[in-house]
């Protein structure tokens, strides 16, 4: 039934535009009314920073009149560091003055594809679809341009009957086609590059996209060093474990090039994350927050931006991984103020769910998790089953932990019919993702009940699961690694060999983890591997260098060197 209502909206989109355009009698100027129809957001551009409205550079060849050139172009700079909504202002702006511009309405179809973050809500699509519809339409265009709308228009064709991954893939391989037919197009590099590492399998641990994409975006930076695409790109390019380090160059330039976008100042922090850099992953979140609640003042949001949220939940896990937990507990205290975001999307409730399962899991106390409440009470967590999986999650650890096996097993119900509920959505990542989550529980469950072997056989099955797949975007990093955990409990049941590697593995991957350094540390001890030990705890306060933490971890690492 949803899938009938869907298609004969969609269908009654498009006849409205052809009727609309008949009675016109002009198709290259649309009618306001026409216009009127995608609902653009209007208004002037909210910008926090410095007041001459820094974005980067960019200057993109368009056959519209050079009195749209100048905003068209901040439109661009504006879309490449993901500020979807001031990106569509601009380009209503230009629509407005300029309506037979045909580009600004592939600039509203591209505001409302946002190809790394979440998928576009149905909203979002139909408003992408019309203004394809009007773009077709307008007859003064040059066939590049006729490319790149036909080429967007790829994506949103049959959206409402093909997957979002699919349609990402179609968007590629038509952005391919514009590169190869205009080798001179960097702004056509610069989109394929993006549509690959859109369109790039998850489970590839080749990353052919990822590094297709960097090769191009490598070869334009050095005569681009200000271009907010380039360099923002080659951050989300490099957003793995192994390729991380390509990207520094770039994440410590990017929050200069565009210092009124928050999300420029916030991108660094996930090379910054991936490295294990973690004052300066600190530094770029702390800006990127202010940033958002600047923006929220400025645009009369009623409660919170969501990009203040994103920024917090990175804020959490640095601060967490040197040990800083009276500033974490400052960050989880403040988002229990926070009722209302808006939007109320994907990682506004990731946010909300990991926050506080990563202060009470990263510190093992397990009394709170097992009693962790989704919080705020009045969420549509409905909407966000991987995230309300989280939740549940950390109570079964909580409860497993504390030997309470029959919560435990409640929380592991709840975790299944969440499974079931992605699968049903087709939903393969994130049901993978509560996959891992299940298998742990279960690992955990069993090692309660003292069935060692079966713990040990589940837990290793999570691990290599988790290692078959990558972190979301959205997210510094798992809220626990599934093979630190397998450390831990190695740890506990005295293979300290074992749990050495399973820890060495983690960091190899996450580097500077607090809790894999600490665990290295400590299962080299035990078993005779002094010189580890030494190394693991040393690097351990490194990072950790502040003597006002209340971690315990901490005070036996210096009782250790001291004696070592």
């Amino acid at each position: 039934m949803k899938y009938l209502l869907n298609t004969l909206l969609w269908l009654f989109c498009i006849l409205s535009v052809a009727a609309l355009i008949s009675c016109n009698g002009n198709n290259s100027v649309p009618s306001k009314e026409l216009i009127n129809q995608i609902d653009l957001k209007r208004g002037n551009v909210i910008s926090c920073g410095s007041p001459d409205k820094q974005f980067g550079s960019v200057d993109f060849e368009m056959t519209c009149n050079e009195k749209a050139k100048k905003d068209f172009n901040l439109a661009i700079e504006l879309l490449h560091s993901f500020e979807y909504d001031e990106s569509e202002k601009v380009f209503a702006k230009v629509i407005d003055e300029t309506p037979e511009c045909a580009m600004a309405y592939w600039g509203v179809a591209m505001c409302n594809f946002h190809p790394l973050w979440t998928p576009p809500t149905e909203a979002e699509l139909q408003k992408g679809s019309k203004a394809i519809g009007i773009a077709n339409t307008i007859s003064k265009k040059s066939e590049r341009e006729s490319a790149y709308i036909n080429a967007i228009a790829t994506f949103y064709q049959d959206w409402n009957k093909t997957d979002h991954h699919t349609r990402c893939i179609n968007y590629e391989k038509a952005m391919e086609k514009i590169h190869t037919a205009y080798p001179d197009d960097k702004e056509a590099a610069i989109f394929y590059a993006l549509s690959l590492d859109a369109s790039a399998n998850p489970n590839d641990k080749t990353y052919i996209n990822q590094k297709k994409a960097g090769s191009i975006l490598n070869a334009l930076y050095p005569s681009e060093p200000n271009h907010p695409g380039i360099i923002h790109y080659i951050i989300h390019t490099y957003d793995y474990p192994g390729l991380a380090e390509l990207a520094l160059p770039a994440a410590r330039k990017y929050a200069a090039v565009a210092p009124n976008s928050a999300h420029a100042l916030h991108m660094p922090s996930h090379t910054f994350t991936r490295l294990g850099l973690w004052d300066e992953c600190i530094k770029s979140n702390l800006a990127s927050v202010a940033s958002a609640k600047c923006y929220a003042e400025q645009s009369g949001i009623k409660g919170h931006w969501d990009e203040e949220l994103h920024g917090m939940d990175y804020l959490m896990y640095s601060y967490l991984q040197k040990g800083e937990n009276k500033l974490a507990n400052e960050q989880l205290k403040y988002l229990e103020t926070i009722h209302e975001v808006h939007p109320a999307n994907f990682k506004v409730a990731y946010a909300f769910a990991a926050i506080p399962a990563r202060f009470l899991l990263e510190n093992k106390n397990w009394y709170r998790a097992a009693t962790l409440q989704m919080a705020p009470a009045n969420f549509s967590w409905l909407q966000f089953p991987w995230q309300e999986s989280i939740i549940h999650f950390t109570r079964l650890l909580g409860a497993a932990h504390l030997g309470n096996i029959k919560n435990a097993n409640i929380e592991l119900e709840k975790l299944k019919l969440l499974h079931d509920t992605l699968e049903q959505q087709k939903d393969e990542y994130k049901s993978q993702q509560v996959a891992i989550q299940i298998k742990t529980g279960e690992a955990w469950i069993q090692f309660a009940k003292e069935k060692t072997t079966v713990a040990l056989n589940l837990m290793k099955l999570a691990a290599d699961m988790e290692d078959g797949t990558e972190k979301h975007p959205v997210t510094p990093g798992e809220v626990l690694p599934a093979r630190e955990l397998l450390g831990d409990m190695l740890l506990q049941i005295n293979q300290y060999e074992n749990a050495l590697l399973a820890y060495e593995a983690v960091l190899q991957k996450c580097p500077n983890r607090f809790n894999s350094l600490y665990g290295a540390g400590l299962a080299a001890e035990k078993s005779e591997q002094k010189q580890k030990a030494v190394f693991y705890f040393k690097q351990l306060l490194t990072i950790s260098d502040t003597l006002k933490s209340d971690r315990p971890e901490l005070a036996a690492t210096r009782n250790f060197l001291a004696m070592h």
